[in-house]
């Protein structure tokens, strides 16, 4: 009888064991980020409107047509005249860029950003477990990644991950990676790096599919330190609370609407296709259609149900019909980061959202003053957002980007602890946010350069574009 009762009770341990290490596992797949950290270059770094004119008028390349077409781009982009590009570009060797100066970009970001992010959190080095490296157009040997960890002295065992061609939503694509991981390994820290390097991609021909690559990015990144230790939790800023990949990359006219190619000439560049438009939102409406039932609430959902119901039951055979019902998705977030792909991107997913100009606001402001900085963009915006205080606890922020591939990826965080308050923070935006959002946000290069559009071919010169440096 004993035995039996042993026997028994040894069995309920036992399950109440296992059902302890179900749920103790399961309370040890949060992701929290600690803390994240934006790029600055230096001001001898800044891209304003008399320079960019230099820039043109030592591309010999381009003539007249190119101008024009340059011109209308970068008035219509929503790009100011305080982004930063490349130090190769200053020197004047756009024209044969090294892979020193693609090395040397991304050593200036690695070394201020990692470092300040490390000081301020107080996790040393030696705690790093994971180590994931985006940058899409620089690959090296050894690896980017290798060289932070020779630069930091990483641990031997340290988890390392670097992906290259992934374009501007691989932080995404990263964040996902360290989820992973996450949900195999218990109390680790990991460290992400997202940058774009332009050194090696600075396109000096006239294609206009190409030259596009010039007017929208700019030098930027982030580093974040995320977690899934419980002990903490206290300290973390923002929680993992889903995400959501989509890849398009099986059809055939997504794949090349951006590519990196050479074009007729030999010369290396990004070539940003005519069907561009359709694949971003072909995948941007996929992608929702997977995440929204994640992130909203049943109400929203059953409202957005019955009202597409009674639509197709009004105008389904129509040849005219009414608008199409939309989903609210400011019933489930309270903030938008939309990637900063340029005026017309934000413009659309802002129209396909249904958002105001306040939801739209910290990536139009992070669009004119940072530029497209790729896969860090995301972290401008939030970063933004914190600066204006508006991250309060329990808030929930939703990330969206496109990319290569071609890709849409997106997440929901949710506000762990009140953000803003913080001294010494060192936020990318503290020494210009109370001049945002601006007021005037007319594009300088109309101003300095429209009077290219009265020019004739015959008898145009190149010099008159430094004409008002």
């Amino acid at each position: 009888m004993e035995l039996l009762t042993l026997m028994y009770a040894s069995s309920i341990l036992y399950f109440l064991f296992v059902m302890w290490r179900k749920i103790d596992e399961r309370r040890d797949r949060h992701c929290y980020i600690l803390d994240y950290q934006c790029y600055k270059p230096t001001d001898d770094r800044m891209l304003d409107t008399g320079f960019c004119g230099e820039i043109l008028r030592r591309t010999k390349n381009l003539g007249l047509l190119e101008y024009k077409f340059l011109l209308k781009a970068i008035v219509s982009s929503g790009i100011g005249e305080q982004t930063y590009g490349p130090r190769m570009i200053f020197a004047g060797r756009e024209d044969n860029p090294q892979l020193a100066d693609g090395l040397v970009e991304m050593d200036e970001f690695f070394h201020d950003s990692i470092q300040k992010l490390l000081d301020r959190s107080g996790i040393a080095p030696s705690q790093i477990d994971v180590l994931v490296v985006n940058v899409s157009m620089l690959a090296s040997v050894p690896s980017l990644s290798a060289r932070i960890i020779n630069h930091y002295k990483l641990r031997h065992d340290v988890k390392v991950f670097n992906l290259t061609g992934m374009g501007c939503s691989a932080s995404l694509v990263s964040m996902d990676i360290v989820r992973n991981v996450f949900k195999s390994y218990m109390n680790v820290n990991a460290l992400l790096v997202t940058s774009e390097s332009l050194s090696s991609n600075w396109y000096s021909g006239n294609d206009w599919s190409m030259i596009l690559s010039n007017c929208l990015f700019r030098s930027g990144g982030c580093v974040m330190l995320l977690t899934n230790n419980r002990a903490l939790k206290g300290r973390a800023m923002f929680e993992l609370k889903c995400l959501v990949r989509t890849h398009h990359g099986a059809r055939d006219e997504s794949y090349g609407c951006c590519l990196q190619k050479e074009d007729d000439q030999g010369l290396l560049g990004f070539h940003l296709g005519r069907n561009l438009p359709k694949a971003a939102t072909r995948a941007f409406i996929d992608n929702l259609k997977e995440i929204a039932p994640k992130i909203l609430p049943a109400r929203e959902l059953l409202r957005y149900g019955v009202m597409t119901l009674v639509w197709k039951m009004r105008w389904g055979s129509a040849k005219i019909a009414g608008p199409r019902p939309t989903i609210d998705f400011r019933m489930g977030v309270e903030h938008f980061c939309i990637h900063t792909g340029g005026k017309a991107v934000i413009d659309g997913i802002g129209a396909n959202l249904q958002l105001s100009e306040h939801d739209l606001e910290p990536s139009r402001m992070t669009l004119h003053r940072f530029g497209n900085t790729s896969a860090s963009s995301l972290w401008y915006v939030l970063a933004y957002m914190e600066a204006k205080r508006r991250l309060k606890r329990g808030d929930r922020v939703f990330m969206i980007s496109l990319g290569a591939g071609f890709k849409c990826n997106s997440c929901l965080w949710e506000v762990v602890r009140d953000l803003g308050n913080e001294k010494g923070k060192g936020n990318v935006w503290e020494d210009s946010i109370e001049s945002y959002p601006s007021k005037n946000m007319v594009n300088p290069f109309m101003e300095k350069f429209g009077w290219i559009n009265q020019e004739d071919a015959s008898t145009f010169n190149r010099d008159f574009l430094v004409r008002y440096n």
